[in-house]
């Protein structure tokens, strides 16, 4: 193994700047969004969340009664395409309740299309010209007024919630463009105002769907841990909040249904969270970048794709560099192995398989082996391999290797 510089050594100068949401964590905290709101200085809010949120009154019920009054409207029709059409959508019930801030139920896409809404409100261009534009540049331009604020209750383990960028995609069926365009977008007022971490709200979720999401929080804790922008203080919330989620996934994995599981899986997906989206960049990296290679093109579901690359990805990078594989170790609570590097890959498919996800690339709606160097090269390209620890450099042969091992 060459010997590599370690992410985060004592030595090492950094540059902290982040301004993250108000966090509220609790269970029965969805009870408090009157509040939360009545502190942003926000007086009707729109619900923006998907179809069976919206349909599922174990979820609503305790978001309606938390908002009380404040409560303009429900905009229940995200999907997880995040489409441009579907925020304009939400836009039309925005100013048609008169609200003034959004509450985002669910997952990343209800966030991301919350997000696309509250931009479109601020903006004075027509939808043909954002339309244009996006399909042009791939981003949508945040206006210079202030933004809508954005209140967030996840559902799910997904971790997208103390983020700056949002994901957007167009058709021509759906909204006033010319052609098929995806993108994103990345500002730092993108950031919500305050997330309502709810462990009694995450427990209604269908166990599949928490399972499906899980490996997709869980990853950046670790990548945090190895990313080459690490910092004292992102080590401390993602090494902390991946012993929550490591001891609540495989809890939760083996069908234990006690209170402490779900507290365990809202802490821990708050932690892992915590200034990894920054102004100056994420710190997610290796697995994330094989997670887009393989899901932009192809139908496979992005925790499906964590769940079966990670193994993998991690074996590779621990082949090449130290990638702070004792932190990590102890962090995951194997700490005391002899071999940590191995301990750390065990432990992580101890949790795929705990949850039931799937450990092969066959099983699913991947790309076939044949198609393997075109996606090296979308995960060499991707921009999170920018945070790719000091000393790996991957080439395309070695990213075959890492699909063909996961195969």
């Amino acid at each position: 193994m060459p010997d590599t510089p370690v992410a985060g050594d004592l030595e090492a100068p950094f540059r902290f700047e982040y301004d993250p949401a108000v966090l509220r964590y609790g269970p029965d905290a969805t009870r408090a969004l009157d509040a939360e709101l009545a502190a942003q200085g926000c007086d009707r809010a729109l619900v923006v969340c998907g179809t069976t949120v919206g349909e599922t009154p174990a979820v609503m019920d305790p978001v309606r009664a938390g908002l009380g009054d404040r409560l303009g409207g429900v905009f229940a029709e995200t999907t997880p395409a995040k489409r441009l059409g579907t925020a304009y959508d939400g836009l039309e019930s925005f100013r048609g309740v008169n609200a003034d801030c959004l509450v985002a139920v669910g997952g990343g896409s209800s966030l991301d299309v919350a997000k696309i809404i509250s931009i479109l409100a601020a903006t004075d261009r027509d939808p043909a010209a954002v339309g244009q534009a996006f399909v042009d540049s791939g981003t949508i331009p945040v206006p210079e007024a202030a933004l809508p604020p954005i209140v967030t209750v996840p559902t799910t383990l997904a971790g997208a919630d103390l983020s700056i960028v949002a994901g957007v995609t167009a058709a021509p069926d759906t909204c006033p463009v010319n052609e098929p365009a995806g993108g994103g977008v990345g500002h730092p007022n993108l950031m919500p105002a305050a997330v309502c971490y709810d462990p009694e709200l995450i427990a209604t979720t269908p166990r599949s769907v928490l399972a499906a999401s899980a490996m997709n929080g869980f990853d950046k804790g670790i990548e945090t841990l190895y990313a080459a922008n690490a910092t004292p203080i992102t080590d401390a919330t993602a090494s902390h909040g991946l012993s929550l989620l490591t001891e609540g996934l495989l809890a939760f994995g083996n069908g234990v249904e006690d209170p402490w599981v779900y507290q365990s899986l809202a802490q821990g997906i708050m932690l892992v969270q915590y200034g990894i989206s920054r102004v100056d960049g994420t710190t997610l990296s290796l697995i994330h970048a094989f997670g887009h290679g393989l899901t932009r093109t192809y139908e496979v579901q992005q925790g499906a794709a964590h769940a079966v690359v990670a193994p993998h990805a991690l074996s590779y990078l621990f082949e090449q560099v130290d990638g702070r594989r004792s932190l990590l170790a102890d962090s995951l609570g194997v700490g005391d192995e002899a071999d940590p590097a191995a301990a750390v890959v065990d432990r992580v498919s101890d949790v795929v398989t705990a949850l039931g996800l799937p450990t092969r690339l066959r099983d699913v709606a991947g790309p076939d082996r044949e198609e393997f160097p075109e996606v090296a090269d979308a995960v060499l390209e991707d921009s999170f391999m920018a945070n790719a620890p000091s000393g790996l450099e991957p080439a395309r042969d070695d990213i075959v290797d890492v699909l063909e091992s996961a195969w």
